[in-house]
């Protein structure tokens, strides 16, 4: 079925918002990664690399706050359920155009962790704008996406 012609599964007959149950779903292992950029000046690069940023260790906050979000996805996107994660981890590498976000999330659910890990990217680059702020306020968080998901009745998905 064409993307145009599948049914939102969030709305009800009526069109109200609902949760989709679950409950009659497998419980299978669940993971998805997804990865953002915050593009940033090479001046801006160099501070973080040399550590000596305004806020202090920018990539620890940003790693943590990624982390939290993705186990709090529930409290902030309407209508997810809250997941019991076996994993959540967020890798920050400093590149020539910015900071590349990408964030790991696993479980053994009902239901896939792609909002878990697509929440955890953009907290941690919002935390890293925060940080930053200061010395380039003009920085970009852009290209935040899911790369893949495993797991459940819809297979393996990669992004080309």
């Amino acid at each position: 079925m064409s993307p145009a012609r599948k049914r939102l599964t969030h709305i009800d007959r009526k069109g109200a918002a609902r949760m989709v149950d679950v409950g009659a779903k497998a419980v299978t292992e669940r993971r998805a990664v997804a990865r953002g950029l915050l593009r940033v000046s090479p001046s801006t690069i160099e501070l973080v690399r040399d550590g000596a940023t305004p806020k202090g260790d920018v990539l620890a906050a940003a790693r943590l706050a990624g982390i939290m979000a993705a186990k709090r996805t529930s409290d902030l996107i309407p209508l997810t359920h809250p997941l019991p994660l076996t994993h959540a981890s967020v890798d920050l590498v400093l590149g020539s155009d910015g900071i590349a976000i990408e964030a790991t999330v696993a479980t053994t659910a009902q239901t896939g962790v792609e909002m878990e890990a697509l929440t955890a990217v953009s907290v941690a680059g919002l935390t890293l704008y925060d940080m930053l702020k200061s010395v380039e306020r003009g920085a970009t968080l852009t290209d935040v996406r899911l790369v893949e998901k495993t797991g459940g009745k819809s297979g393996t998905y990669r992004s080309s």
